[in-house]
């Protein structure tokens, strides 16, 4: 066996203690197992323990050589126990005194050798001790054999081994019970027991071997012998080791744990430690972390809110968190080791709860007598700093100042310096630490120290004669009071004293209710309370006093007496608030009784003014919202209301700014449904709670426009603008924004109502008051100000002068041309599109839908009126009637104020806006001017309109050439309907007529504006279809193909189907049709294309009976699917999951995409097919028309056939629908007949002889075209039915198939001879005897 020496020693040892250091949970498990091993005379001071393992903890991070040595100090004044020994041993090891730190560890093995190898260092005890216990382990091995042996025979396959010595040997071999008798098990244990002390014994003699071996006094190479017989001396040790205190798990609210019952969530559980002799330790719930102890009159009062255990932590023994703000103070470690040394000295039994009465009432007898004896109490606190066992510790004293911390930081060099001395260091030029002289990696000061910020009040308090904030005595002067007598002032001092001193809870109590009754009996008298009283009162002491009664009470009458009392106090004296914010978790147990049903403690928070965060973070808005919505009798009376408390506190997190905050707050003030008690609030006394109310119900309203017409019921405006006058700026306009809120009602009387209301009450003029605001608000209040002046001002009719107009319209114009402020010129154009007056059910202007409906986009503005509820004009009644009546006088009032000012300034500030680079900027100011515009034309006319145009008229011409969005594109055209009835606007639109010819060609189909300003431009036309004519632009020749028999157009794409199964898709580039594709995968010929309405699918139909689906992509067609029809296609049209098609005998064949098929009308031969809205419309051989329902199956006729005349038959060759409208080209003998029927119920409305033979027809909103066999198309008019234009495509063909583009630009035909031509549609306007054509790819042409 090898030679033993110290270095091998050290390094196991110190190996060991540094992956401790390094491993917070190992070292967390070890402290807990080693804490439950503390004798029972030792419970009470795990405080001290607890402080030296924190200041540990805070060391490992730290360098604060200081802190340990303290620890160290304070662990060796200890009796020696397990804890305090693994402590020193890891205080050695960063101390780098290895040698002392393996000795500590070494005793843990000879004091605990049992809980120690298993439990704390199992690793060591293998390395160093095990390898000299193979005796030990022989011996055991032979003695479980013998009393096995029996056993091993009766178990198959089982063999023993003596010569195995394996950690196996170790483990307990109960698990072997079940299948010994009773004696093998007894003997068994026995050999267990035996050979647990013969290992403890064998450790004790190995312990005291290293430790010579480490002192030098012997050599590694001489062993003790391994002892084989345990020395029964442990059995005491260890009986007195394993005395576990009883602990008793009580539920919280119980009488026995002095906790509050309100405070407990169901379910919640307290433990309740439980020491002999000693009193009982309640432990608070986990919600909030504990408050430094405050008391400084008794020097061994036990509290009664020692360190908490977690409610989860079910081990009564099991580590409980420290409850003190930080344990790394130099400071609290030497006030623990002086107490400690002096309960030594003075042999108090720490543990005797009688021998702590008797103290505590020798101390507290002379405090009954007179106030004279807290002199004696207060002894502390008089002594000098610099003198005595309170002078304060070096670590509490700026190294620069020489004074206590007051926001200490600690630097990189470990050195702790107060925050504004090192900040002024840095700030000289200096980058190095004042004391090591050390160059700091950054200047930028960490955060402050807050362990050691706290540990020096906690000191402070324990010291208050050193402290500045803290150095008066607790006096209790002689007071001469009027009211009260003698006997009432002693009592009262008693009580204070209770109340300070008193380790009873009931005395406590009882004091709370003599104090409040002495307070209120002094508020009766109608004096209020004398300054002696409430300075007696406010002593720190006694405010700590108060707040032991909040952590221990469980009495709600009392809670609500001290939550009073503080009350008072505090909302007279500022130095009782900052008492109470000194220590943080009184704030945080304030709030945590507060969130539990104490509302009476919101005015106490309030008066503390807690910051925005920490309201935020305690999550305090559900239970303020429920303080809002209580009846104010169930409140206890307070100085401060709790409703007015609570409204205030919602207030300011309002206020904060956080969208975040705001929104939530907002969220559960509406869904708790408290809208209208903070209503209530705008009536208060106090001003700070009304201009509270506003700025919550101005949230709700931002937030939620609904509630505003509840607002506007209830609110109580008069009290409203009596706190407009003397408010200051931000709360001004917060009362301005609610008042222009109020008047958005979507009732045009009911906004009257509100503004004769803002106008006339209140005691001083409103009107004047906004006036002078209106000369000091800020930028970016003025457009609200100025909106809501005006407004007031419209209310009588307009006047030739009024400065109040004149000043509010002036400040709107100059915000709109503030292109310095973008968010400026948005908010004065809002304001202007509010002043139009008409406005959602949630309080958005309605102007844009109107404008729209003005337009003729009336699907728009229907939609709209549907989505916020409004009835349709058709149905409203008489009193709606009378609204729009008065909403359009208002609008016509205002427009002709704003336009009539300075002869139409304001459209010079919305030209600028106009020309701003932010489009939210363009767009409000481009919809008040289209408003204002079409406003011209309902206004008298004086001259104004010239102005406008000037300002306006480009913009809105470029506007509705360029824009992409099809609303922005109709508002620009109702604002230039407004000039071309004037000759001077029409002078000035004909300069741009070349960009609005062809947009208003996109609307003349849907807005009856674009056909006027046509018809305007065209100088008076009868018919619209004379601005048009056709030019040949494309062709492409295809007759390798054969015959062009069917041609569709989708987008910019032609589709066009051939003879031989080819299908061609192309695209118009200019005046050149470009193929894209050329496909064959039908056999035959295609003799139907039709595109899906979705435009997702383009179908083919063929003669080789199939119809085939298409996907289209960008620039090629990919065929998806075949269906099999078994039939000839001709006519194809879909529907759905449906196609319809004339197949090759009589009938019409519908088949589904599923596979089945039926025919239709079998008795007769179908020529074309027309299928619009499920119904089928079919010409027919025998020159019949029919209709088909697809839903129904029924058949209608709309035109009865004929019998064939010598052998010729009349066939209806074309068939169109169009506007409701059906056409129809048929043969006759006489000729070919256009006929134009009513689709819904069939009467002949015209018909019209044509002169040659009609095969195809299209149609669009202005005219006809007719397809004819000799190769020409005739272009008619749809109004006049008369003939317009001939357009030849050949000369020896005919026309096979012809469709438009979908927005009328061009005409697509295909001919017998394989061509393929586009004719584009041109717009003619006519002026002043010149002709200009306009259109895609062609010049402009004078004739």
């Amino acid at each position: 066996m090898s030679t033993v020496t110290a270095d091998e020693i050290l390094r196991q040892t110190t190996t060991f203690l540094s992956q401790t250091l390094s491993q917070q949970d190992l070292r967390r498990r070890i402290l807990s197992t080693l804490r439950t091993t503390l004798p029972p005379s030792l419970h009470l001071n795990t405080k001290q323990l607890n402080l030296a393992a924190e200041t540990l903890e805070n060391a490992i991070t730290t360098s604060n050589s200081s802190s340990l040595r303290l620890s160290e100090k304070l662990l060796l004044s200890f009796p020696e126990n397990p804890f305090s020994s693994f402590l020193l041993s890891l205080i050695y090891t960063l101390c780098h005194r290895d040698i002392d730190a393996s000795v500590t560890l070494l005793n843990l093995f000879e004091s605990h050798p049992s809980v120690t190898r298993s439990e704390v260092a199992p690793q060591v005890f293998e390395d160093m001790f095990l390898i000299n216990f193979v005796p030990v382990l022989e011996w055991y091995n032979g003695q479980r054999s013998r009393i096995l042996s029996s056993l091993y025979s009766r178990s198959s396959g089982y063999e023993s081994d003596e010569n195995s010595v394996v950690m196996d040997s170790v483990v307990s071999c109960t698990t072997l019970l079940s299948k010994m008798n009773g004696n093998q098990a007894l003997e068994l244990k026995e050999l267990e027991r035996e050979y647990e002390r013969v290992l403890d014994e064998n450790c004790r003699v190995f312990v005291g071997y290293f430790k010579e071996i480490l002192l030098g006094n012997i050599d590694g190479n001489i062993r003790p012998d391994v002892v084989l017989e345990a020395v029964h001396k442990g059995d005491e040790d260890e009986g007195e080791c394993n005395q576990d205190e009883k602990s008793v798990s009580t539920e919280f609210g119980s009488e026995i744990g002095r906790y509050n019952p309100i405070w407990t969530d169901k379910g919640e559980k307290s433990i309740e430690i439980r020491i002999r002799k000693t009193k009982n330790l309640s432990r608070f719930p986990s919600f909030f972390p504990e408050r430094v102890s405050p008391r400084v009159l008794t020097k061994e009062r036990s509290s009664s809110r020692s360190s908490k255990t977690s409610p989860n932590n079910k081990d009564s023994g099991s580590e409980p968190e420290d409850t003190m703000s930080s344990s790394g103070s130099d400071a609290e470690l030497e006030v623990l080791i002086e107490r400690w040394q002096n309960d030594q000295e003075k042999n108090v039994e720490i543990t005797s709860l009688d021998s702590r009465k008797t103290l505590s009432q020798k101390q507290k007898e002379p405090i009954i007598i007179e106030s004279s004896s807290f002199d004696l109490l207060m002894g502390d606190y008089d002594s000098p700093i610099n003198e005595g066992k309170h002078t304060p510790p070096k670590d509490f004293v700026c190294p620069i100042t020489t004074q206590i911390f007051s926001d200490p930081v600690t630097l990189e060099t470990g050195q702790t310096y107060e925050r504004k001395a090192i900040q002024q260091w840095l700030e000289r030029g200096n980058s190095t630490c004042p004391i090591t002289r050390q160059k700091l990696h950054s200047t930028q000061l960490p955060k402050t120290n807050y362990i050691l910020k706290h540990l020096i009040a906690s000191w402070k308090e324990l010291n208050p004669s050193n402290s500045n904030q803290e150095n008066e005595q607790l006096d209790i002067p002689p007071l001469t009071l009027t009211s009260p007598d003698d006997g009432t002032v002693n009592e009262l001092r008693v009580a204070i004293t209770k109340l300070c001193t008193s380790e009873v809870l009931k005395e406590a109590e009882s004091a709370v209710f003599t104090i409040e009754r002495f307070w209120q009996d002094l508020k009766e008298t109608g004096l209020g309370p004398e300054v002696e009283t409430q300075n007696m009162l406010s002593q720190p002491p006694v405010i700590n006093g108060f707040m032991e009664i909040l952590f221990s009470s469980v009495n709600t009458r009392v809670l609500i007496s001290t939550v009073f009392l503080l009350s008072e106090l505090g909302s007279r004296d500022e130095n009782v608030i900052s008492t109470l914010t000194r220590v943080d978790t009184d704030v945080e147990c304030v709030i945590a009784l507060f969130q539990k049903g104490l509302f009476e403690a919101v005015v106490l928070i309030y008066l503390l003014k807690p910051s925005i965060p920490t309201l935020v973070q305690m999550e305090l808005v559900d239970s303020l919202v429920s303080v809002v919505n209580k009846n104010e009798n169930e409140f206890f009376k307070m100085c401060v209301k709790p409703k007015t408390a609570a409204v205030l506190l919602l207030g300011q997190i309002v206020a904060s700014g956080d969208d975040g905050d705001v929104f939530d707050v907002v969220r559960r003030v509406i869904s708790g449904k408290v809208i209208e008690c903070i209503i209530n609030s705008l009536e208060s006394e106090w001003i700070e709670e009304r201009i509270t109310a506003v700025r919550l119900l101005l949230r709700c309203i931002q937030e939620d426009g609904k509630c505003r017409n509840s607002i506007a019921d209830k609110a109580e405006i008069a009290s409203v603008l009596e706190i407009l006058f003397g408010a200051n700026d931000r709360d001004k306009f917060e009362i301005v924004q609610f008042l222009s809120e109020l008047v958005k009602l979507n009732r045009r009387t009911f906004n009257n109502q509100i503004l004769h209301i803002i106008k006339d009450e209140g005691t001083f003029s409103t009107m004047h008051t906004l006036l002078v605001y209106l000369q000091t608000a800020g930028i970016e209040q003025l457009p609200v100000v100025a909106g809501l002046l005006l407004q007031l001002d419209l209310l009588a009719e307009p006047r030739k002068m009024s400065i109040y107009r004149e000043e509010a319209i002036d400040t709107l114009i100059s915000c709109l041309k503030n292109t310095d402020s973008p968010s400026v010129q948005i908010s004065a154009a809002e304001t202007i599109l509010s002043l139009q007056g008409r406005f959602s059910s949630f309080g958005r202007p309605l102007i844009r839908e109107y404008l729209l409906k003005k337009a003729g986009f009336d699907k728009s503005y229907r939609s709209t009126m549907r989505k916020e509820q409004l009835a349709a004009i058709s149905r409203e009644t008489q009193e709606t009637m009378e609204e729009e009546n008065d909403a359009e006088e208002w609008e016509r009032k205002t427009a002709f104020v704003l336009v009539s000012h300075e002869f139409g300034l304001i459209f010079d500030g919305l030209s600028e806006g106009l020309k701003s680079k932010y489009a939210e900027v363009c767009s409000a100011c481009f919809l008040c001017a289209t408003w204002l515009v079409h406003m011209l034309t309902l206004l008298p006319d004086t001259g104004i309109k010239g102005a406008a145009r000037i300002c306006l008229l480009h913009r809105f011409v470029s506007i509705f050439k360029s824009a992409k969005d099809t609303e922005d594109k109709a508002l620009s055209m109702l604002a230039l309907s407004s000039f071309i009835h004037d000759p001077d606007g029409l002078r000035d639109i004909n300069t741009h007529i070349k960009d609005i010819l062809k947009s208003l060609k996109e609307f003349k189909k849907s807005s009856p504006v674009a056909f006027e300003m046509l018809k305007v431009l065209s100088e008076g036309s009868e018919s619209s279809a004379d601005l048009w004519n056709h030019k040949e632009l494309a062709q492409q020749d295809c007759n390798t193909n054969g015959e062009v028999l069917s041609i569709v157009c989708f987008k910019d794409k032609i589709f066009s189907g051939h003879s031989d199964g080819t299908i061609k898709v192309c695209t118009l580039k200019g005046s050149v049709l470009h193929l894209l594709q050329e496909i064959r995968e039908h056999t035959k010929a295609v003799t139907s294309l039709t595109v899906l309405q979705s435009g997702e699918t383009l179908y083919s139909g063929s003669h080789d009976k199939t119809v085939r689906g298409w996907a289209i992509n960008k620039e090629m067609i990919q065929c998806e699917q075949v269906y099999d029809v078994k039939d000839h296609v001709n006519n194809l049209l879909v529907a759905n999951s449906i196609s319809c098609f004339i197949p090759q005998g009589a009938g019409i064949k519908i088949h589904s995409w599923s596979g089945t098929s039926k025919l239709l009308n079998p008795s007769k031969y179908a020529k074309c097919l027309a299928l619009v809205h499920g119904r089928l419309y079919s010409g027919c051989q025998d020159n019949s028309i029919q209709e088909i329902d697809l839903a129904t199956g029924t058949l209608s006729s709309i035109q009865s056939g004929s019998r064939k005349l010598l052998g010729k038959s009349n066939p209806v060759h074309a068939l169109k629908v169009h506007d409701g409208l059906i056409y129809s080209a048929n043969s006759s003998i006489e000729g070919t007949t256009l006929k134009i029927w009513n689709a819904s119920n069939y009467t002949l409305i015209q018909s019209v002889s044509l002169a040659s033979e009609v095969r195809v027809l299209e149609i669009n909103s202005d005219m006809i075209y007719m397809g004819c066999k000799g190769g020409i198309i005739e272009v008619w008019c749809k109004k006049k039915l008369s003939r317009k234009e001939v357009l030849q495509t050949g000369t020896n063909c005919k026309v096979n198939c012809m469709a438009l583009e979908s927005k009328e630009d061009y005409l697509v035909v295909g001919t017998s001879d394989g061509r393929v031509q586009v004719h584009f549609i041109e717009l003619i306007f006519i002026y002043s005897s010149v002709a200009c054509f306009v259109g895609m790819g062609s010049e402009l042409k004078i004739l």
